[in-house]
């Protein structure tokens, strides 16, 4: 148990780190989307040999699939009301105004571009912390039952502490453009990290000594939850800011947490 606590703790680390850098500072754009494609990377590898295959292995490949796609639809059913929600008035935003998620609002924390209606008037770094928690959750659940069964678990925390961290430092700076302090930023944050400390300690606990076939699904449907999170979220807004380099990065991420993955 003081394992799961500890991995949990490093992994919602990055959230407090990313608001708290958000909170009080702009970063290159170009910066943020190496960030986030690099965390892409790390995340394909995760969700490959870390939740499908163990959700596969668990329970085959009918609930695996199933579980997948339940996730998938899921998350991006929320992800679109979260974008819906994030932009300003009841009107949706012009399309030259953003092409990526409404909600990951990079625009707030550049500081080679002004922040635009999106970062003042929505409410995109709520919208984001949703997100953060809602796709979180099974995470860190699925990072739980693999500490729990002592099946490692490294390239999932990996993949999540670097994708906590720009999101939250994302987040973080669209709320201070709407004129939130930064206590109440960090308090903000610091809760959703907390309760991804508690989905670690559940997964690791009442559920890693449950029926693999029942396991199998909550794997399932994280390894779906991040499939729609890169694909919805994390790739559009990276490729839009940085172009073709971030490819670059995002194998960087994947070679990354292939590496401990082995571990």
């Amino acid at each position: 148990m003081s394992t799961s606590l500890l991995f949990g703790v490093v992994a919602s680390s990055a959230l407090v780190l990313g608001a708290f850098i958000g909170a009080r500072f702009e970063l290159p754009k170009r910066l943020l989307a190496i960030l986030l494609s690099f965390a892409a990377g790390a995340l394909i590898t995760a969700l490959t040999f870390e939740l499908f295959e163990d959700a596969y292995e668990r329970g085959g490949i009918v609930r695996a699939a199933i579980g997948l796609m339940v996730g998938a639809i899921v998350f991006t059913a929320l992800s679109a009301i979260l974008d819906r929600w994030a932009q300003p008035g009841s009107q949706a935003t012009p399309a030259d105004e953003f092409r990526g998620s409404a909600k990951l609002d990079t625009d707030a924390a550049a500081s080679d571009r002004p922040a635009g209606k999106v970062s003042t008037r929505g409410a995109a770094g709520m919208a984001l912390l949703a997100a953060v928690t809602l796709d979180g959750v099974p995470e860190n659940i699925a990072l739980g039952v693999s500490l729990g069964e002592g099946t490692g678990g490294l390239a999932l925390l990996a993949a999540i502490f670097v994708s906590n961290l720009p999101e939250a430092l994302v987040g973080a700076s669209s709320m201070r453009s709407q004129g939130r302090s930064a206590g109440s930023i960090m308090g903000l944050w610091s809760v959703c990290a907390a309760l991804l400390v508690i989905a670690v300690v559940v997964g690791a606990g009442p559920l890693s000594g449950s029926d693999p076939r029942t396991i199998s699904l909550p794997l399932a449907f994280a390894a779906g939850a991040v499939i729609a999170s890169l694909a919805d979220t994390l790739m559009p807004e990276a490729f839009e800011h940085g172009g073709p380099a971030v490819a670059l990065s995002t194998a960087a991420g994947f070679v990354l947490s292939f590496v401990l993955s082995l571990a």
